[in-house]
């Protein structure tokens, strides 16, 4: 017998080897019917997996992540047998589930002369609807090395064998539903009758690996549900992103652009965009000011010497520019990947005593990174970005009440930008990969309670990640829904017991001895380009009042009212409102709507009864005309506004 741990902590007994699905059914037929995978010992595992051993037990449905991930990398291999059966001879990478976009995507390579683009999608969906109605089960099996690769080679798939040149036996796994069997650890869910609703979206290309020295494969993508009307509302959902698309809407906003020349992935950022950054910017520094963070400006570039040090050389190196050699023999070095480094010497320029700490070093941090070309994506992704970096240097006893600290800090920063639907994951290590991480046991045991303490002292609503640490310590990252429901990393918050080791940081304590501070790594933003991108979306554009780059449009009804239109923007700006004019000559009909299309939150239409009583007829952006009111009360409208904001 063995002794199984439910969520709620009751504890029961079962025949060894028994599956979850089969405790699933002992407690409810209809309960058994809703699930798709089982979490055994914090591992997502099939449901008809035997149990072997004493175990924690969560039954997954597609409420849960791991449900909804198991049912879409079960579709990415519905759509492989689909393709397969239609073009005979195709060769497969990896088809895994994604988080964003929803769904699933599997690489191919199709055979010579063949290719598949959106106008075939609609077959390929048929014949997965086809083979899913068979209702066959995904089955498990696992094989040795030798007999796996003897089955790909017949295949002549060199990516199976590419990839299985990374395993060993024992660790090997088939799995088969109908005709198709593909080189997988799974989880997968027991049939494919579930799989009731299809859509295929796009098709793209892909270096296999990654790598743009490789292959060069099409990637199609795709997203599945257990019900017709969650697909339904899903692509309602996605033609509503593409209408909030944060490229298309910098464009029209004028927010930031692309050159080709600059490079790919080195956002420019466009007068608007460029406020709306400095507004971002300034309202954090005032915050930061006001706890104590000093602030601290560091070159874009480093010596080699300085990220060996820290190890973002040996975690980053292929991901970074290539380095800038010097006339000096042997000397390189690096457009920065962190700024952690940086502040690391800050600290240490001078000696410092326990009554000195916490240090809180804090910059707006331009950092570099060399990210694949089919990887970038408007802000969201890019070469260069911005990080609202801190970091905060402490004593052992100091460093609950600081990453408290840090914590409120980013929650009223959520909060002000309108983001109401979050969880704090907390990201741990992997304890069966520890060669993936520096520093001793002891310390991250201690860094990974404290983070979970604090969280739950504040309140936070945690789910916890395995494996998602940072190289040097584990972390907690704010997850946030935005409008339509999409999860996004946002702020992030970091215990690192391991870089003031590496560049050994000492502060003399109060007993008199050499002691080593703690630091936390604090970005309430994170990357500013990938928060601006997140928030386009989220709002569709239209930024609130504080934040907007453009608060007020004046316009004139006619040339001979432009000197009025540009009196009152004057009065606008000497009262600290974001204001312009537009002089075009174009009908005030026109000049409207383009305020509308851009977004402008106020527009004051001015023309000869405004001139000679001095007001103002105002227009609210999807509101309408408010009527008419003498300028100076439209500015006590506004500041009044802005301070309940």
């Amino acid at each position: 017998m063995i002794k199984i741990t439910f969520p709620d902590g009751a504890v029961r007994e079962f025949e060894k080897g028994i599956a979850a699905l089969d405790i699933a059914k002992g407690i409810s037929s209809g309960l058994a019917k809703k699930l798709l995978a089982a979490e055994v010992n914090g591992e997502v595992v099939d449901l008809t997996r035997p149990i072997e051993t004493d175990a924690a037990l969560n039954l997954l449905s597609w409420d849960d992540k791991g449900g909804q991930s198991t049912f879409w990398h079960s579709s990415a291999h519905l759509m492989a047998e689909a393709i397969e059966a239609l073009y005979p001879g195709t060769k497969f990478g990896i088809g895994p589930a994604i988080e964003s976009p929803k769904g699933f995507y599997y690489d191919i390579e199709l055979p010579e002369g063949q290719k598949i683009s959106t106008e075939d999608l609609p077959k390929i969906e048929k014949k997965m609807k086809e083979l899913a109605s068979k209702q066959n089960d995904f089955v498990r099996k696992e094989v040795s090395k030798a007999d796996a690769v003897a089955y790909f080679k017949e295949k002549d798939d060199q990516y199976k064998l590419d990839l299985l040149e990374g395993l060993e036996d024992g660790e090997i796994t088939f799995y088969t539903q109908g005709d198709f069997t593909d080189l997988c650890r799974g989880p997968h869910i027991p049939n494919t009758n579930k799989i009731q609703a299809i859509k295929l979206l796009n098709v793209a290309g892909a270096y296999w690996k990654g790598d743009e020295n490789n292959q060069m494969m099409t990637r199609i993508y795709g997203v599945s549900f257990p019900k017709k009307d969650q697909l339904a509302h899903h692509l309602e959902m996605l033609e509503e992103a593409k209408k909030r698309d944060h490229r298309k809407l910098g464009a029209q906003l004028g927010i930031f652009m692309f050159s080709e020349k600059v490079g790919a992935g080195l956002p420019i950022w466009l007068p608007h965009g460029t406020a709306l950054r400095t507004i971002l910017e300034d309202f954090l520094k005032k915050e930061q000011l006001k706890q104590g963070y000093t602030p601290v400006i560091t070159p874009h570039v480093g010596k080699k010497d300085l990220y060996v040090t820290s190890g973002h050389y040996e975690k980053y190196g292929e991901d970074s520019f290539q380095p800038i050699e010097t006339p000096r023999e042997n000397e390189e070095f690096f457009l920065k990947p962190m700024n952690c480094p940086h502040h690391c010497e800050v600290f240490a320029h001078m000696p410092r005593s326990f009554r000195d700490l916490p240090v809180r070093i804090a910059e707006f941090g331009t950092v570099y990174r060399y990210e694949q070309s089919g990887e970038l994506h408007g802000l969201t992704r890019v070469r260069s970005f911005t990080v609202d970096d801190a970091h905060i240097f402490c004593t052992p006893d100091q460093l609950k009440e600081e990453f408290i600290d840090v914590l409120e800090l980013i929650k009223m920063v959520i909060s002000k930008l309108g983001f109401k639907d979050f969880t704090a994951q907390v990201s741990l290590r992997d304890p069966a990969n520890k060669e993936k991480y520096i520093g001793s046991d002891e310390n991250w045991d201690k860094a990974e309670r404290m983070i979970q303490e604090a969280a739950a002292e504040v309140g936070l609503e945690t789910v916890v990640e395995t494996g998602e640490a940072a190289f040097y310590g584990p972390k907690l990252d704010f997850m946030i829904k935005d409008a339509l429901g999409r999860s996004w990393q946002l702020g992030t918050v970091q215990v690192d017991y391991n870089l003031p080791e590496r560049f050994e940081l000492e502060y003399v304590g109060s007993d008199g001895q050499k002691h080593r501070p703690v630091m936390i790594h604090r970005a309430p933003f994170g990357s500013m380009e990938r928060f601006i991108g997140v928030l386009i979306e989220h709002c569709a554009g239209n930024f609130p009042l504080w934040l907007a780059p453009e608060q007020v449009r004046v316009l004139p009804v006619a040339e001979k009212f432009l000197d009025y239109a540009k009196e009152v923007s004057k009065i606008l700006k000497i009262n600290d409102i974001r204001s312009t004019v537009d002089t075009r000559y174009e009908r005030i009909g026109k000049l409207i709507r383009d305020a509308e299309t851009q977004k402008v939150p106020f527009m004051l239409i001015v023309g000869e009864k405004e001139q000679e009583a001095e007001t103002v007829n105002v227009r609210q952006h999807g509101k309408g005309d408010l009527g008419t009111i003498s300028t100076t009360e439209f500015v006590e409208q506004i500041h009044k506004e802005l301070q309940d904001n």
